[in-house]
């Protein structure tokens, strides 16, 4: 029998072994007492099969001769890169999986999604790179600086040339379609104020530490390069939003501030909040102004993939009034509750994941504020396909019919089962609990993103087979020998240039006045 033929039937050997091996991998990646989840499964046994497709096809080309076999070799290979890079997020796999995404920064905003989706940022604008981390006049920023670049009135792409930590004077205040990229530096912002979005549109904010943040103000401080005003005291949130529309606010990390992490007051809506981590604070987020401000009822916010993690009491959110989706977060704790509300506020709580703390007094997750239960009956308050942890139980309220919920749903939720993979980069990339999933910095010798660690997979066997059998069979006819555009460093080399160089993207900075 020839030798390809015999390499046919070991691959055909191994394929037999398939569906028992996926039906263990499956059920042994559910949580305890659980389904497997039919979805996911029926989803894994999708991409075994192409699998053994391609594998099977690699063999019948290399036996007839037909085709250039390194071309195989590169397909199989590109769809084993696409298929280690995807983990079911669908924020992070709209960008994350092209090893290119540096050249091509603005397309993060395609990727957007929830209440929030549409918001542009600084897309079609110039790319301004951070060079100076001061702040020390904020009535008359310098060029270089983030607070010169936040307050113009074109929109601008923000990046950063090194990591730093950026001590605010006062509250950094915002023009409208700016983005903030972190992307590749490891950048902090910290000190008075913190960030100030006020009667603006088209925000993003991706990929920054913001803790620390204490009140100031009184001061005089620029909004634009034309105007400046003086402003009273700020609260001391991390991100105050008051007033605005179209922010979306992903992968950043938020801890340690006087009042809240993220306040979205006076009559902001099409916010999307999406991949952050939240640690170590009291009032973790204000939704709302206050209960008698009627603006605040046409709120539509989305709170979807973030982490919840230590030392953090309440107000995950807190709303007011308005419409609020709560979609695949995972909460591992709180001290007092989770969702709190007041003044009729629409919650839709989708595939979340609550693990209740120790404390037999602070099991429930949510909370009525300052209202007695036959007022509250009536708020439409319920919990879809959430997992409950340790005791912890959702008071639903309301119809609890679906259409009840339509203005209080933006993004299709995934199961709560896969919660620990849709939540596991949360945060901003490179931190200690994603360290796994770090973008790799400008100054590192290599390129792009490195891949998360994942599980066994089964067709490791057959591409395992694919290039023992290769080994024979190329030494008795090898197609690339005359190609002048093969892999002639072998099927590895196309890995090792695929990524593009970080600062691909045309630098402007300083802008002049």
């Amino acid at each position: 029998m020839k030798l390809s033929n015999v390499c046919i039937l070991l691959i055909c050997h191994f394929a037999s072994f398939i569906p028992f091996i996926i039906g263990t991998t499956a059920f042994n990646l559910t949580l305890p007492h659980q389904h497997p989840d039919p979805e996911a499964v029926a989803e894994d046994v999708k991409r075994q099969d192409l699998y053994i497709h391609l594998v099977l096809a690699h063999f019948m080309v290399l036996h007839h001769g037909r085709v250039n076999a390194s071309l195989s070799r590169r397909n199989l290979l590109s769809i084993q890169e696409k298929d280690q890079c995807q983990t079911g997020n669908p924020i992070d796999d709209c960008w994350r999986c092209d090893p290119n995404w540096a050249s091509n920064r603005q397309r993060l905003a395609d990727c957007s999604i929830g209440f929030g989706q549409g918001s542009l940022g600084g897309r079609g604008g110039q790319i301004y790179v951070v060079t100076d981390s001061s702040d020390h006049n904020p009535a008359n920023p310098t060029p270089g600086t983030l607070r010169y670049a936040v307050i113009q009135d074109q929109p601008l792409w923000i990046i950063f040339s090194s990591d730093m930590v950026i001590k605010l004077k006062h509250e950094l205040i915002f023009n409208s379609y700016k983005t903030i990229d972190g992307r590749g530096a490891n950048v902090h912002v910290t000190g008075n104020g913190c960030i100030t979005l006020q009667y603006v549109t088209h925000i993003i904010i991706h990929n920054i530490h913001v803790h620390h943040c204490k009140p100031s103000g009184n001061t005089n401080i620029a909004s634009s390069p034309t105007h400046v005003g003086r402003r009273g005291e700020s609260d001391g949130d991390g991100i105050s939003i008051s007033g605005s529309q179209k922010i979306w606010i992903d992968h950043c990390s938020l801890s340690y501030c006087t009042d809240g992490l993220i306040d979205a007051i006076l009559g902001s809506t099409a916010i999307t909040i999406s991949n952050s981590h939240f640690t170590h604070h009291n009032e973790v987020m204000l939704l709302g102004h206050n209960d008698k401000y009627l603006l605040d009822s046409g709120m539509q916010v989305t709170i979807a993939f973030n982490h919840f993690g230590v030392g953090l009491v309440q107000r995950m959110p807190r709303c007011r009034r308005g419409y609020i989706h709560v979609v695949n977060n995972d909460f591992t704790a709180w001290e007092m509750y989770a969702i709190g509300g007041s003044a009729n506020p629409t919650i839709n709580s989708q595939g979340n994941r609550y693990t209740a703390p120790a404390d037999d007094n602070a099991k429930e997750v949510t909370k009525r504020v300052d209202t007695n239960e036959v007022e509250w009956a009536d708020w439409n308050w319920r919990t879809d396909e959430d997992i409950l942890v340790n005791g912890a139980f959702f008071v639903p309220s309301g119809a609890g019919l679906s259409a009840q919920y339509s203005k209080a749903s933006s993004v299709e939720p995934r199961s709560a089962r896969l919660i620990t993979e849709l939540t596991m980069n949360a945060g901003v990339f490179g931190d200690p609990r994603n360290c796994n999933s770090k973008i790799v910095k400008m100054n590192s010798s290599r390129k792009g993103i490195a891949k998360p660690r994942k599980g066994f997979k089964p067709w490791l066997l057959l591409w395992v087979a694919s290039l023992f059998c290769d080994c024979f069979i190329w030494t008795a006819h090898d197609p690339d020998a005359h190609d002048p555009d093969a892999d002639t460093a072998g099927p590895w080399a196309r890995l090792d240039r695929s990524s593009a160089p970080y600062a691909a993207s045309p630098t402007t900075y300083p802008l002049s006045h």
